[in-house]
């Protein structure tokens, strides 16, 4: 009776936690792509060679176009199109790639900025896939310093595009004849009678699916490690398009006189407007980062409890998830995992609901979603490192899938904007905006179990950062550069404290809209661990400030552990709310509880009939 109590509850108590993951929308945003995926069509023989790899790719990018009902209606609604992302990433990294490219990058820019007449269909049904050229071997997030450019002619009413030098060829994108017929959006510096307006997007057709167009030039880059992707370099040498090939609106167009207009005086608010949809990618890279790391997990869980060494006695044998050194790290990267899901969801909607008409609100929206995606892709490294790890040399096997998304998880923290550049930009905001305060914070009568307490000591240590940061600014010389790298190293320690502080408050959200239960006790045993690890992390500092006691630091270590050990045992309820389809873990060994079996030999002496001799 017990038992089978204990059963029903950690049902109940997964379900609950499915519905806190991913919200009351579950059946209509995410059903639909679990489903979708959990198709035969979508399962891929890890034995590929790089090239047949790289041929099922588009050919699944197809598949999945046909499945989609209006692709137009899906790159507008940012937050479903994230969702896709959330299943898309683990299926296949390379896949989720190069639907984020077409979507995102390439049909939400046409969508967001083309001229109602434009005919969208090709691109709509694939007939040309889309790609976007914007980074450039010399200029990665200083892409607004790009060199390609584009030369408006008003006697042929067209722009002629060239790539002026070894450093201006586009870099990265996915431009080779593979894949069938391609049309790009290049990013490039629009010349109008010797002006320089700033950089705009230009619609080019690239290849017709046998090669490059005439003054198209593409070469493949190196091979990715982890990654079948097409990466190549791409130039062009006088190649020229229409009047309509340029993405014009408010912020800049050329009239039917030939006359550049633009309502918006600034180049750099010109180009911002231009490559708007990198916000929206950085979401999508983000949910393909907390859907990996999800079932990264609930594999790495699974092979704890399956895998048995030998126990306290020679004679006795225990699951290697037993051991704290093993479920010690895959608890605390569970924690963060729930955070990571969490802080992705507010980002998702503060993005979504932004309002376009105030610059400020807007700055800050855009400063939230960059800070979110440096901040969940480089946990996920460390997610992704202790899942490795715990699954041992068979981590290592390409046919579990674990070092493919570990190196994935490389590209995308310099994909969409590099991570460190990101902070530095959120660092230099939040210096600029930070006023030192008088301790609000105090430690007598507080304990370290409440989690508004938690959030005040991480917004404590995030501004005894700050004030490093200006203190060594004002003692930097006099020149900008030694002020600015003066205050940086503190300033970047401060934003890291930041992303934690929203990650826990995004958690601390989720935990207070549960209703009173064993349940919510879950959830609020995972947000206490996972914001007494930021505290404990400055727990000197906030000492030495008196933000916290002597007592309190010393009781930090033994409350995690206390929470590790409460956590432990309910394991396998965290991760079974990650609702990850068993077909996704078709073919992979270690996700099965026969992980042997995997790698029986029929030939082997041991299914003779006879037995083998000692």
């Amino acid at each position: 009776m017990n038992a089978k109590a204990d059963v029903m509850t950690a049902v109940h108590g997964a379900e609950a936690l499915r519905a806190v993951l991913f919200g009351p929308e579950e059946g209509e945003l995410h059903a639909p792509w679990r489903t979708l995926l959990s198709a035969p069509a979508f399962r891929h023989d890890h034995g590929m060679s790089g090239a047949e790899h790289l041929e099922w790719v588009y050919s699944r990018v197809r598949l999945l176009n046909e499945a989609i009902e209006d692709p137009l209606a899906l790159v507008r609604d940012p937050v479903r199109l994230a969702c896709l992302h959330e299943w898309l990433a683990f299926v296949d990294p390379t896949l989720s790639g190069v639907s984020t490219i077409h979507y995102n990058l390439f049909l939400g820019s046409l969508t967001a900025q083309a001229a109602c007449d434009r005919d969208l269909r090709p691109y709509v049904d694939m007939r040309q896939l889309g790609t976007f050229l914007l980074t450039e071997v010399a200029h990665g997030h200083d892409a607004a310093a790009l060199e390609t450019t584009a030369v408006y002619d008003r006697a042929t009413d067209s722009f002629t595009l060239n790539t002026p030098n070894a450093g201006a060829q586009k870099f990265l994108a996915n431009t080779s004849a593979v894949g069938g017929p391609k049309t790009g959006l290049v990013g490039a510096r629009l010349l109008v009678e010797g002006q320089d307006q700033g950089i705009f997007l230009f619609l080019v057709p690239l290849t017709d699916g046998r090669g490059a167009l005439p003054g198209v030039r593409v070469r493949r880059l190196p091979a990715r490690l982890g990654s079948a992707h097409d990466h190549c370099l791409t130039s062009f040498d006088r190649v020229q398009v229409p009047r309509e090939a340029m993405l014009g609106g408010a912020h800049g167009r050329i009239t039917g006189d030939g006359v550049f207009a633009s309502e918006v005086p600034e180049r750099r608010r010109r180009f911002m407007t231009s490559i708007d949809r990198i916000m929206t990618g950085r979401i999508c890279l983000i949910a393909g980062t907390v859907g990996a790391a999800r079932a990264g997990l609930t594999m790495a869980v699974r092979y704890g409890r399956n895998r048995h060494i030998t126990g306290l006695t020679e004679s006795s044998r225990l699951a290697v998830f037993d051991l704290r050194s093993h479920h010690g790290p895959l608890v605390e990267a569970i924690a963060t995992v729930y955070a990571m899901n969490m802080l992705y969801r507010e980002a998702a909607r503060r993005w979504s609901e932004r309002d376009r008409s105030d610059q400020t609100a807007l700055g800050q929206a855009a400063r939230f979603v960059s800070v979110a995606k440096a901040w969940i892709t480089w946990q996920s490294r460390g997610v992704g490192a202790q899942v490795r790890e715990r699954c041992g040399a068979q981590g290592l096997l390409v046919n579990n899938g674990i070092v493919q998304h570990l190196m994935v998880t490389e590209g995308v923290i310099t994909a969409e904007g590099d991570n460190q550049a990101i902070m530095v930009q959120a660092a230099t905001e939040l210096l600029l905006a930070h006023r030192p305060a008088a301790a609000a914070v105090r430690a007598r009568g507080r304990g370290l179990a409440d989690a508004d307490f938690m959030g005040e000591l991480l917004a404590a240590a995030e501004g005894i950062w700050l004030d490093r940061a200006q203190a060594a600014r004002r003692a930097a010389p006099a020149e900008a550069l030694a002020r600015r790298n003066h205050a940086m190293g503190p300033a970047l320690r401060a934003v890291d404290v930041y992303g934690h502080r929203i990650a826990a408050g995004a958690l601390a959200d989720a935990v207070a809209a549960m209703p009173a239960g064993p349940d919510r006790e879950l959830l609020e045993d995972l947000l206490r661990l996972f914001a007494l690890r930021g505290v404990a992390a400055h727990s000197g500092d906030l000492l030495c400030r008196g933000f916290l006691t002597g007592e309190q630091v010393e009781e930090l270590p033994v409350l995690m552990e206390g929470l590790l050990a409460r956590l432990a045992g309910q394991a396998e309820v965290l991760v079974e709310a990650f609702a990850v389809p068993e077909e996704f873990f078709e073919g992979i060994p270690i996700a099965s509880a026969n992980y042997i079996a995997a790698y029986d030999d029929p030939e082997g002496p041991w299914h003779r009939a006879e037995p083998v001799a000692p």
